[in-house]
């Protein structure tokens, strides 16, 4: 754990981050074609450019070294050159709990005193990061925790780079030089399932998602990544053709009506639109399904009418139905279904062709599960009627 030193910031004004000026530059989070134009306009020959990116890229995705002086196949006047101009710098870990099923929850502080959370969860055979796209989220989803907490920003690239490097930073993942190479793989799998909706920062969860998959760094696969969204319709297509990742939409209720309420987006972009967008999908097939996250909440999207509506609802796109139990929070106007009504709702979806696990709750005693996630900074709370009122409860 570091200590905090940046000041905590209440704000709740919706910007984009903007960068200091005159100051080092932070490569984190750059592109491959950024960072080959920040080390030409540093003063780097254009000649040497390519192969410049190539050997600092390998020495802060793949070897994890923030210190210029550390890399040691850079001349001695160059390496003093890069650190009187820039910096590689990751978000700082405030605290870190640590869940009874080994969920990690990480909250993180950024630029601004601003602070999100990140949460790593270790299974049998792989390991997933859960990370953040804003500070906040401008969604008002009434069973979601981070719902009730304004947005203040959205994340730079490289925050949302930095919370991977953080992770793998705890974790002791980056290889040592001279050690045999260990292909066991403790992040193994990224979602942006976090706090904010990933569509509505798209430049900067682009950007980040190219660094993360680049092959040369941190190497991760495009389908081990997946992008939750609430359904922001015109982004939906750009996720396809410009990030390539998995793509899962938080869908939650079978008719407009439920959905207004459940997933205030709905009013925007309807069931009809968003599954109209979902069937012309430029990624869609058997080998690359849509994922619909579906949380499970007692007497209101949980019946056997609602199951048969979500298969036909979803007939002809290639997909498979995660069903989440609720995990409540604090003033949260609603409970979670009953385990068997649960595994009814499971056999109706599962009968009808498609895959329909029921997600095991992780991280629940340190509120680390899907939904809980939200600022320690965030102190105002609403009470259970104050939340219910506003969604028309």
């Amino acid at each position: 754990m570091t200590t905090p030193t940046a000041p905590i910031t209440q704000d709740v004004v919706t910007i984009a981050r903007k960068l200091p000026e005159g100051g080092p530059v932070n490569l984190v989070g750059l592109t491959r074609d950024q960072l080959r134009d920040a080390l030409i306009a540093a003063g780097t020959p254009e000649r040497q450019a390519k192969m410049r990116v190539g050997q600092i890229w390998q020495w802060i995705y793949h070897w994890g070294v923030r210190d210029f002086a550390q890399m040691t196949n850079l001349a001695k006047d160059y390496r003093a050159l890069l650190a009187e101009k820039f910096v590689v710098e990751v978000p700082q870990i405030v605290s870190r709990q640590i869940s009874a099923d080994g969920t990690r929850k990480y909250l993180v502080r950024i630029a601004g005193g601003h602070e999100v959370e990140t949460v790593y969860i270790p299974e049998e055979n792989r390991g997933t990061l859960c990370i953040s796209s804003q500070v906040g989220c401008t969604l008002t989803c009434t069973f979601c925790h981070t719902g009730t907490q304004k947005l203040v920003r959205n994340l730079t690239a490289a925050e949302i780079v930095g919370q991977v490097m953080l992770a793998r930073d705890d974790l002791g993942e980056w290889p040592k030089p001279g050690e045999p190479k260990d292909e066991t793989r403790l992040v193994s799998n990224v979602v942006l399932m976090g706090m904010g909706e990933p569509l509505y920062n798209f430049d900067n969860v682009r950007d980040a998602m190219k660094v993360v998959m680049d092959g040369e760094g941190l190497t991760l696969s495009r389908r081990r990544i997946t992008l939750s969204t609430s359904g922001v319709v015109p982004e939906i297509a750009r996720c396809a053709t410009e990030i390539g990742c998995q793509l899962a939409i938080s869908f939650h209720a079978t008719t407009d009506e439920v959905r207004d309420k459940l997933v205030p987006i709905n009013k925007r972009w309807n069931i009809e639109t968003l599954l109209n967008t979902l069937r012309e999908y430029p990624k869609l097939s058997n080998s690359e399904r849509i994922t619909f996250e579906y949380v499970m909440l007692k007497g209101v999207n949980d019946s056997d009418a609602d199951a048969r509506r979500l298969v036909k609802l979803i007939s002809g796109i290639p997909a498979k139905i995660n069903l989440i139990p609720f995990n409540e929070w604090p003033g949260a106007p609603y409970e979670r279904s009953d385990w068997e009504r649960i595994e009814t709702f499971a056999d109706i979806v599962y009968k009808a062709g498609y895959a329909s696990p029921i997600r095991t709750p992780r991280g629940e005693d340190i509120m680390a599960a899907c939904g809980q996630l939200k600022s320690a900074t965030e102190r105002a709370r609403k009470s259970r009627a104050e939340i219910a009122a506003e969604a028309g409860l």
